[in-house]
């Protein structure tokens, strides 16, 4: 995160922020897509484990928890006095409807949390203010997986449901502006700043001029044009992490890609430094496996990493390629038969964003460097992931919505629904099994680096960042170390204390 050096603690009565949002019609955080509108949730609504700056579950809604010998079952327990800003009090059946209804929405493939179904058998309200949920396995990621929202029993299916967080909405237009107020009787100290409005853009090119015309006080951007506003002297900017993870996958079942020296080589000619600077103008967080870096789940392996055209050339020409028609691309005989070192490189586009489409072509003019015959082909997401699906791709510039649980298992374990490098290890497989059925924190971090230092050895496909955002913003709002998605707004209750 960057601060203004001289950003002080203030205290403001109202603040005003522009997001983008197009497509939510409900405020119910069970449901709603649009990233940014998620930060706004945030605000009203809260869970029963919250990660903190060194992304560590800590107690939330629950102040405390423990768990039976076999690790399978988890009583948790609630803090006493806690209302929701319709007056009724929390309770432990309101955390179990909550819980039933977004794993009765993972049935029908909707909803968000749906990660709770692969973790959670039951959840029992024992009293009031305890509860114990039962889990398919002995899982330490089950903390991760309990930062849903909780909603009040009766109002799960709501269009805009009561929460607990420090502020309450008092008026929601959808497309056009969202009120939020104080909540006065919060669980914790009375918010510092008694009125937030957030108005709505469609584009990212009318949320900036309002910013610069001063119509709102700040505005939460993607677009890469914001890394103007780092280099101003007043404005104020906020960088944060988004849960997006940005890869070049791989088709490992396609040819030459199914060698597993081509592979490497692909990985040592490409420079995701230079991808971050360029293409993504600062706007990205670099990473060498599925996890992000600078948390204590990142365990990289900087050799196997290294950015080395030479190694790559090196590794093709040990391995028969040569070029043998002076045309720039590399040729080997297999078979009788001379192949081209060739690969069709497929990219889809975000919308007001062309950034994915200039990473693409720097990728291709990197691996051209070291002998790949490359063509960019652009697509709309839906083609791509259908290529994806089916594996009619060599290589393809996708992004993954990482979860909250830091398991990457979909992407890495043999058919699952992430796979589509169509990796397949025993190992890895084994390694998953094992780091899922881990208890304790020391056990599912040391599992976890395994799983990456493999993921360093076999390449099923290359990471490149996880994706960032800036917050530019003329009235500071938090002094919070780690701001990322969804708690963008994180602190700005406390701030002024």
């Amino acid at each position: 995160m960057l601060l203004c050096p001289a950003a002080q603690a203030q205290s403001y009565d109202m603040f005003t922020v522009g997001i983008i949002s197009v497509r939510t019609q409900y405020m119910n955080p069970l449901y709603v897509e649009e990233r940014e509108f998620k930060a706004v949730n945030a605000l009203i609504y809260e869970s029963l484990v919250a990660l903190d700056d060194d992304y560590m579950p800590q107690g939330c809604l629950a102040e405390s928890w423990e768990r039976s010998n076999d690790a399978k079952t988890w009583t948790f327990h609630l803090r006493s006095g806690i209302t929701f800003h319709n007056g009724k009090p929390l309770t432990a059946n309101d955390v179990k409807a909550t819980a039933e209804e977004i794993l009765r929405l993972a049935e029908l493939g909707e909803g968000q949390f749906a990660t709770l179904q692969y973790i959670v058998k039951s959840v029992k309200a024992n009293d009031g203010l305890t509860f114990t949920v039962t889990t398919s396995r002995p899982y330490y990621g089950l903390l991760y997986a309990m930062t849903f929202p909780v909603l009040p029993a009766d109002e799960v299916q709501y269009s805009n449901p009561s929460g607990t967080g420090p502020y309450a909405l008092e008026g929601f237009s959808p497309g056009d502006y969202i009120y939020l107020s104080a909540n006065r009787n919060w669980w914790k100290a009375p918010p510092k700043i008694s009125q937030i409005n957030v108005v709505l853009y469609a584009a990212n090119k009318d949320l900036i001029n309002a910013y610069e015309y001063n119509r709102i006080d700040a505005a939460v951007t993607r677009s890469a044009s914001a890394s103007q506003y780092s280099r101003s002297a007043t404005s104020l900017t906020v960088n944060y992490r988004t849960m997006q993870l940005e890869t070049l996958m791989i088709n490992r079942s396609s040819f030459p890609l199914n060698s597993e020296v081509v592979r490497r080589a692909l990985r040592y000619a490409v420079n995701p430094d230079l991808l971050q600077t360029n293409a993504y103008q600062g706007m990205a967080d670099r990473t060498d496996t599925p996890i992000p870096q600078g948390t204590w789940m990142y365990h990289g392996n900087d050799a196997a990493y290294e950015y080395s055209p030479e190694k790559a050339r090196r590794l093709l020409e040990d391995d028969g390629w040569f070029d043998m028609d002076g045309d720039g691309e590399l040729n080997k005989v297999i078979d009788g038969k001379v192949r081209n070192l060739h690969v069709q490189l497929y990219v889809y586009e975000e919308q007001d964003n062309s950034v994915r489409v200039e990473a693409a072509t720097m990728i291709a003019s990197m691996l051209e460097a070291v002998g790949f015959g490359v063509k960019v082909s652009t697509m709309t997401f839906q083609d791509a992931a259908d290529r994806l699906k089916s594996g009619n791709y060599d290589l393809c510039l996708a992004a993954f919505q990482m979860d909250p649980v830091p398991d990457p298992g979909f992407m890495l374990m043999r058919n699952n629904t992430g796979n589509y490098s169509r990796y397949s290890s025993q190992q890895m497989d084994k390694l998953f099994s094992e780091f899922r059925s881990s208890a304790d924190f020391a056990s599912f971090r040391g599992k976890l680096y395994e799983i990456q230092d493999l993921f360093a050895q076999d390449c099923p496909f290359v990471c490149l960042y996880y994706r960032t955002g800036t917050i530019m913003t003329r009235k500071m709002f938090t002094t919070a170390r780690d701001i990322r998605e969804p708690d963008l707004f994180r602190g700005i209750e406390t701030y002024g204390y």
